[in-house]
């Protein structure tokens, strides 16, 4: 497994979610036969001046800005090409400072993305949208600052099916590891209110 380094980035604005909880069949009932489905987005501002300042160790930021980092985000939402390239990137994962992106299935379709956020959400992911903003340009006009807004949606266990790979394992480790976290916060809180409850004040 390999890693790109995507430089300096930072999250702009907050990071947005939703869940949804039932089909339009089940809404009106109690039924709920699986988990909700959950999806968010967030932008990522990417910029090569601190790359720029010292050209001597950055070559590839010289030569194209932060084009390598917003084609190594895009190929995630590709199928394995048939070039030696599209088979290397089969086995990439994308390592972004703070949150992690990383390519945990072999890219028969496109591939399922584990991303971390920290310790609070780690979890596998299909990536559904994808736009660029690009502010700033290179004299060969290679982005050398750029917006990159993703919109994804995260993949509960079920969705894998039975597939036994370690790779799927993971992932799918990685979707039960961050629920089970949401209900020992959960139980946390109520735990702490019922407490609070009894004291005579």
């Amino acid at each position: 497994m390999r890693f790109f380094d995507l430089g300096p980035w930072t999250c702009s604005g907050a990071v947005s979610r939703s869940l949804e909880a039932a089909s339009a069949e089940q809404r009106y009932t109690l039924t709920q036969p699986y988990d909700p489905k959950e999806s968010f987005s967030l932008a990522l501002e990417l910029d090569a001046a601190d790359a720029l300042e010292h050209p001597e160790t950055h070559p590839v930021a010289v030569l194209s800005g932060v084009a390598d980092r917003i084609s190594a985000l895009e190929m995630l939402l590709y199928p394995a090409g048939t070039t030696g390239l599209g088979s290397s990137v089969n086995a990439v994962s994308t390592t972004l400072g703070g949150g992690t992106l990383i390519d945990t299935v072999p890219r028969t379709t496109v591939p399922v993305v584990l991303f971390y956020w920290g310790p609070g959400l780690i979890v596998p992911v299909r990536i559904e949208s994808f736009s660029v903003e690009e502010q700033a340009y290179s004299p060969t006009l290679f982005p050398i600052r750029a917006k990159v807004t993703l919109g994804m949606r995260i993949l509960d266990a079920a969705t894998f099916g039975n597939d036994q790979r370690a790779v799927v394992k993971i992932a799918k480790a990685s979707y039960l590891y961050s629920r089970a976290q949401k209900e020992t916060l959960a139980l946390a809180r109520i735990t702490n209110e019922l407490t609070l409850g009894e004291l005579p004040f």
